[in-house]
């Protein structure tokens, strides 16, 4: 155990105050108390202590503007900032003032024990100059769940740098929203913020997206275009759905990120590449380079700092926080007042909601445009989520192709079964899962007609029977020679 140190606790919960100190005596510290700023500018006098450990909300003042004062004096003071105003403001504003470390209320003892054995044993380590944060600057990241309060304190460390971020999380769980947020929190915000989603450039583009064109470089391109990299010149560079990047482009993209610099296509010019690279993905990378399908350099470079967003079953307690900002958002673009009552709540908390907060907003702002009642209770928000799914299933049948069948089952093998990778089946095992459902749609189409199913198939009767046999497939009715 490290050596104990001397702790000042401020805090004006008289409750509170005794639980941490009783906690942090147990670890061998000497803790002084005070319940206000006041009370703690005469016990820091007296205690002169190694650690301060304050909330932000006090009834003569701001614990923050408290801890931006005193770090003037004293600049090698480690300083713990807790609050229940857990919002990424607060948490940005904590690390901009130079804290140490801030805990989100409620917070775990042990982890406040731990934060404050380190900030004894290492002294404090002041962050980099940050620009200045207004209140409420940046998009609206609504939530007070611990998982949430984890993504905070990981984008309160990065704004004030320009490391490369990996977002990871399922589809509608907000990832374009982190990274903007990073953006305009950072020191790059009066720079441009450019956004290139992966999946929905045509493969073959998307080098000429990224790093724009020259006239002639290829048929169609009439005229020198800019590219991604040009646009976002001193600012950010956000690119949705890296786990949709063809490896050709994730090569030329390895080689932007380690020279930091880059050609336009058909250009022979060289390009400075100032921009920061926040990467988001819905996909496990991991996965995808286990099967050979994404770079293992690449995804080592755009995976220094980690964000996983949780899905929105895995923090219910925002569920109502989220939807009550999107009935306050409706109102604000002229759709009319609407309320949830407490039954509705519990609805809602309880849904699972496989489209996240995407669907959760969606759904808000139906029931705000579409019911007539100010107030809603669980019969309206189960009617609503029941036609929401009903007017979406269609919808959402979308045809992605064999190839695209075939990469999302090896990247399920990949997860679940990763030792099959390298034992030499994976061929046949992919091949016979393909042929299997083809062979029997022919058949099936054919009324089981051997001859005219190999027709179909472009291959012959002798071979379609080989192929039944290596398979395991029994004609429907006993049927087997098919003969016409």
């Amino acid at each position: 155990m490290n050596s104990p140190g001397t702790v000042l606790v401020v805090d004006d919960d008289a409750a509170i105050r005794t639980v941490v100190a009783a906690a942090l005596k147990r670890e061998g510290h000497r803790v002084t108390t005070a319940g206000s700023i006041a009370e703690f500018r005469r016990e820091f006098r007296l205690a002169m202590p190694e650690v301060l450990v304050t909330d932000v909300v006090l009834p003569d003042g701001n614990g923050l503007d408290l801890v931006a004062s005193l770090l003037t004096e004293h600049p090698d003071l480690p300083v713990i900032v807790f609050s229940a105003q857990n919002t990424l403001a607060t948490a940005v504003r904590a690390t901009e003032v130079g804290a140490f470390d801030y805990l989100p209320k409620p917070f775990d003892l042990d982890v406040l024990a731990q934060a404050v054995r380190g900030a004894i044993a290492k002294g404090r380590r002041r962050p980099s100059a940050m620009p200045d944060i207004e209140e409420g600057a940046g998009p609206s990241l609504i939530g007070r769940s611990p998982a949430m309060q984890d993504v905070y304190r990981v984008i309160a460390r990065v704004v004030s740098n320009d490391l490369t971020v990996l977002v990871s999380g399922e589809s509608g769980t907000g990832k374009e929203l982190v990274a903007k947020a990073i953006h305009d929190l950072g020191q790059r915000r009066r720079a441009p913020f450019v956004a290139l989603n992966m999946a929905a450039i045509p493969r073959e583009l998307i080098e000429a997206e990224l790093f724009g064109h020259e006239r002639g470089a290829f048929t169609g391109a009439a005229a020198r275009v800019a590219g991604k990299f040009e646009q976002a010149a001193g600012g950010t560079l956000f690119l949705d759905e890296i786990g949709d990047m063809p490896m050709d482009a994730q090569t030329r993209l390895l080689r932007v990120l380690q020279s930091g610099e880059f050609t336009t296509v058909g250009g022979a010019r060289t390009i400075r590449a100032d921009v920061r690279i926040v990467a988001a993905t819905n996909k496990d990378l991991s996965a995808l380079v286990n099967i050979g399908q994404f770079r293992e350099d690449l995804f080592y470079r755009l995976n220094v700092v980690p964000v996983a967003l949780p899905a929105l079953r895995e923090r219910r307690q925002d569920v109502a926080l989220l939807a009550r900002h999107f009935l306050d958002r409706a109102v604000e673009d002229g759709l009319p007042r609407k309320h949830l009552d407490k039954d509705a709540v519990t609805v809602l908390e309880t849904y699972d909601w496989p489209g996240n907060v995407r669907e959760l907003e969606n759904l808000m702002r139906r029931i705000a445009a579409l019911s007539r009642d100010e107030w809603i209770d669980a019969a309206g928000i189960r009617r609503a989520l029941g036609e929401a799914n009903m007017g979406n299933a269609p919808v959402a049948v979308r045809d992605e192709g064999i190839e695209a069948a075939v990469r999302a089952r090896l990247e399920r093998i990949a997860i679940e079964e990763p030792q099959s990778l390298d034992d030499g089946t994976l061929y046949d095992r992919i091949i016979g899962e393909v042929e299997r459902p083809l062979i029997e749609a022919m058949l099936s189409r054919h009324g089981q007609n051997q001859l005219r199913a190999a027709r179909s198939l472009g291959i012959n009767r002798n071979t379609l029977r080989k192929r039944l046999d290596t398979l395991g497939i029994a004609m429907a009715g006993g049927r087997q020679d098919g003969a016409e």
